[in-house]
């Protein structure tokens, strides 16, 4: 049995590393392996992948330099303060519903709990507001978090500016692909494309963390503006270069000078995906847009807003009416984008 555990693995192995698969006709992996005498050239290994693990030690630890000395003090500086919500009264049995069963509960299990705790149903819904605020970011948390995200596009894209200036190749492809993508398109020696497609797709990034920031620190104006030129960048990048330069290029030109091959259908397939996602994520900003332009503002960031005691009016009573009222805001985010609950109300 376990030999024949062994073989499977190793079939499926060889057969993931097919070079007939990643490649196209008369190229292996040998040839990554090589360099040509006096040109210098030196190929992407699988091994380079690697580096991505302390890499990432490295970001994480220079996140938190960056909030602590650079982020806090600007939020301080703009008079965001880091004030943490009312904390719940500690409960083991209140606890235990919270973490187990449900963090809103309805009319009937509040009447349960009631009884059992001897509590009255509004000290109960109070205590679940409480216990919700303190799972949630605060405006300060999220400050910084929007700090961090703009210091890292702006490095990230000048970075990029940087590379293509020097000719240089590079590795990434944007963010939306699976790691194991990002790996192979980098083994396979197409870090040509991924980067110029990481430079478009982050472009836009860093106005969208301006708008963010300029909002939690109530400077409306800057907010709407950086929040327009968000959308016009995002939508000239994503539905006119990618379209009509980069996948052109992948496409069509690719095409006659290799032919297609294996990877090359994997590739193209998944960036067509992220082209229909540009699509989507464009319907959105375009709504959202549109809502801003008819409310006259971008409205708030509703994703961790504390909860305010008028919603325990509206379920105390729709508990004596028996009536359960629950309402949600589409507060999803794709690709880090905002959609229509984060930044525009529902009609």
């Amino acid at each position: 049995m376990a030999a024949a555990a062994a073989a499977a693995a190793a079939w499926l192995w060889s057969g993931l590393w097919n070079e007939r698969f990643w490649f196209p006709a008369n190229f292996s992996w040998a040839d990554l392996e090589r360099q040509e005498p006096g040109v210098g050239e030196v190929y992407p290994l699988p091994r380079h992948v690697w580096a991505a693990f302390p890499g990432a030690l490295v970001l994480f630890a220079l996140r938190q330099l960056f909030e602590r000395f650079i982020a806090r003090p600007c939020a301080a500086l703009l008079n965001i303060q880091n004030c943490e919500p009312r904390t719940a009264q500690p409960n083991a049995i209140l606890e235990k519903v919270f973490t187990s069963i449900t963090k809103c509960p309805d009319a009937r299990r509040l009447e349960g709990l009631s009884k059992q705790l001897d509590w009255d149903v509004r000290k109960i819904q109070r205590w679940f507001r409480h216990r919700r605020n303190k799972d949630k970011p605060s405006i300060h948390v999220k400050f910084c978090e929007s700090m961090w995200r703009l210091a890292f596009y702006i490095c990230i894209f000048t970075y990029g500016l940087r590379i293509l200036w020097l000719d240089f190749l590079i590795m990434f492809i944007h963010h939306l692909l699976s790691v194991t993508l990002i790996s192979f398109s980098y083994m396979n020696n197409m870090v040509r494309v991924g980067s110029l497609i990481l430079l478009v797709h982050d472009t836009s990034d860093g106005f969208l963390e301006v708008a963010k920031i300029s909002n939690y620190a109530k400077y409306q104006r800057v907010c709407d503006a950086t929040f327009v030129l968000f959308c016009v960048v995002f939508i000239v990048t994503r539905l006119g270069i990618y379209p009509f330069w980069l996948l052109n290029t992948t496409l069509f030109e690719s095409k006659e000078i290799l032919g297609p091959y294996p990877s090359w259908w994997l590739f193209n397939g998944l960036l067509l995906i992220m082209q229909v996602l540009h699509v989507i994520w464009s319907y959105f900003i375009i709504r959202i847009a549109y809502k801003a332009l008819a409310q006259g503002k971008v409205s708030k960031d509703e994703r961790s807003d504390v909860e305010s005691s008028s919603e325990e009016e509206d379920v105390t009573s729709s508990s004596r009416k028996g009536v359960l009222s629950s309402s949600s805001n589409d507060t999803s985010r794709i690709n880090g984008h905002i959609t229509s609950g984060q930044w525009a109300e529902e009609e």
